[in-house]
Formats: C-alpha cells, structure tokens, sequence
C-alpha cells in the first residue's frame, strides 16, 4: 500500500518521489481531477458555498436540487429521482421504505448498502447470478404468493461480469413484487449515453423498479440517487430517512447538471481505452472482462506487484475482509492516455509470458 499526500489523476506521485501510472480506484470518467469540471465546480461554489448544513425539508429551497433530480430521472429513464448525500445513504434510505413492502431476495454478491439488516461485504459464492435468477423464478412460480422485494447490483465491478436481467420479464404477476438495483458501478458508463443498466430492464407494468446509485464513481459527484415512479420517491422525500439527512454539496450538483458534453467526452475516451486494451490484451487469456467496462480482473494475483515494480499501480484489493486474498484488477479511466494503454498492455503481455513459462 502507498501513502499519498495528493489525489491521483492519470499518475500518483509517492511521497518518495516515485511516479506511478494509476490504474486503480472508480473514477471512471476520471472527473475528479477534470480541470473543465473543476471550473464548473468553482462556479457552484461561488454560487452556493462549500456545505448546505440543512434538511432539505428546511424553509429555504435551492432549485438546484430539484433542476438536478428533473435531469437524473430524464436521463436514466425513470419517472422521478431524488438525491442524498452518499449512494449508501441512497440504498439504505431505499430498503428501508421497502422493510414492510415484502419478504426480501438478495442476488448473489448484493452490496451492504442495500441490505435491510447489516451484513457483512459480500464474499465469493459458488452459484453464479443466472443461477441464482432461475432458481428464484421456479420458486416464486410454485410457492404461495406472497409480496417480494428482489435486490441485485446492476454487475459484479470485482470479478468483472455484467448481469443478464431478461429473467425479469418473467416476473409473476400476480403479487406486488419490486425489483431494486443498485447500480453505483454502471451509472454513467454503461448503456447509451451512460444511462447504466435501466435500460436493459423490462419488468411486468406490476412490478416496481428502484434503481440506486452512488454518484460518486463515474460521476465524480459526492452523492447518491433513487430512481423510481414518482409515488414511491415522494414517499422517501417525506420520510424521516431524508428530512433527517444532509443533502449533496449543491455546488456539485450545479456543476453536473452543466457538465453533460463533459460527461460525453470523457465517456468516449472512456470507451476508446477499453477498446484499445481489450483488443491487446484479449489472446492473453490473462483477464476476465466485461462489454463497455473498463474494469479488467485477473485471478494471478502477482500481476499488481510486477506491475508496482515497473511502475504501474493497479487494484489489488484484499475483499471481503483484510485477510482474504487480493482480487486484482486493471482499472482505466478516461484520463488514461493511447500511450498510457499500449504500455500497460505490453507489460500484462510481458507478464503473461512469465507465468507460460
């Protein structure tokens, strides 16, 4: 593990002087170190201060907050949003709503946050995710019906796999069911126009659709979003969930609801490095990877120290507790350069060729 006294963009300085090429870490777009966002950051700041230290249930009202959910629902495709101050507090405000609404299904792998009870992180299983679908449609078919509130996440960003949720289609029909995605990692660089995965979901017009999300991976945004139908987000906006909790920084939100052509941009070049490293990388068998993702997993966990000693700093991340061993990842961003990506390629090419050998 290395200390560092600044946020890494594209390279981390260490204390010791040495530069790494950073390869790690969820900011995909890479819009925390974005000078252009910055600027637009600079403004709300100007704009609205540094905090809003207030219940957004309080008599003053930023328009900044509603102008911000307006955008995020038209975006996603859903008919409301509502934004908190983290994604955690987003799913945890979200189950919570739902305690009564059913018998909860957690999909392999689910994320704490969207957890009714605390649980620990989620830990390797053997049953994979299609599996585990089909399993619960043959028992919701056959069993007495009785209301379900079914909770995934969109995919799995450790071990790099993206869910097919065209089971959901088959849903039955004739209980109130409600399906809850939380979706931290697609939003913003999966789907088109980073939509994430709301729009690879069909669901019977009887069931309800939650979608949660942190914003502060792709987005670069210190917050977190419900998306649902407008009856269930005006019930989260009068709970005491919400009225008790800090709101988004609006300087943040200022900045993102003007920085979509920002967003696009970085997206696309997002896109081209994932492109770029897939097609180097792909004859390697060495990494397990997902369509549009730019997250690359490895189960040869010695690939983070070669590529430490070379310079490189990729994730190597000890999950779900510190004892276990590291699941190893090459993550890009879009502030990753052409040159950037055929040097780490090459150096999982050269790695590749130690371990045939």
């Amino acid at each position: 593990m290395l200390h560092a006294d600044s946020l890494p963009s594209r390279t981390l300085l260490a204390p010791d002087g040495r530069e790494y090429l950073y390869c790690s870490g969820t900011s995909y777009l890479g819009m925390a170190r974005n000078p252009e966002f910055a600027a637009l950051l600079a403004e709300g700041l100007s704009r609205y201060g540094t905090n809003y230290g207030s219940s957004r249930h309080g008599s003053l009202r930023l328009r900044v907050y509603e102008e911000a959910e307006a955008f995020l629902a038209t975006w996603v495709g859903l008919p409301a949003a509502l934004t908190v101050s983290s994604g955690y507090l987003a799913g945890q405000m979200a189950v919570k709503a739902l305690a009564r609404a059913g018998r909860f299904e957690y999909a392999p792998g689910t994320h704490p946050a969207a957890w009714l009870t605390e649980h620990a992180a989620p830990a390797a299983t053997t049953r994979t995710f299609d599996d585990w679908a089909q399993h619960l449609l043959r028992r919701l078919r056959h069993e007495t019906p009785q209301p379900v509130v079914i909770v995934a996440n969109s995919l799995d960003p450790l071990r790099v796999q993206r869910y097919d949720f065209g089971w959901a289609q088959e849903l039955p029909t004739d209980r109130p069911l409600t399906l809850l995605i939380d979706d931290s990692h697609g939003l913003g660089v999966i789907g088109p126009d980073g939509t994430g995965i709301c729009g690879e979901i069909q669901v019977p017009p009887s069931v309800q659709l939650v979608i949660v999300s942190s914003l502060g991976k792709a987005c670069g945004i210190p917050g977190g979003v419900v998306l649902a139908d407008e009856r269930f987000i005006e019930e989260l906006r009068r709970s005491a969930f919400f009225g008790a909790s800090s709101p988004v920084v609006p300087a943040y939100l200022y900045a993102f609801v003007r920085a979509k052509e920002l967003y696009q941009q970085a997206r696309a070049q997002l896109q081209t490095n994932t492109g770029q490293f897939r097609a180097a990388t792909t004859k390697l068998g060495l990494f397990q990877s997902a369509p549009d993702f730019p997250v690359f997993y490895t189960p040869q966990v010695q690939l983070g120290e070669f590529m430490e000693m070379r310079g490189v700093l990729i994730s190597s991340l000890h999950y779900p507790t510190p004892t276990d061993p590291p699941i190893t990842r090459v993550v890009l961003s879009a502030l990753h350069t052409r040159a950037d990506v055929t040097r780490i390629a090459a150096l999982a090419t050269e790695f590749a060729a130690t371990i045939l050998t």
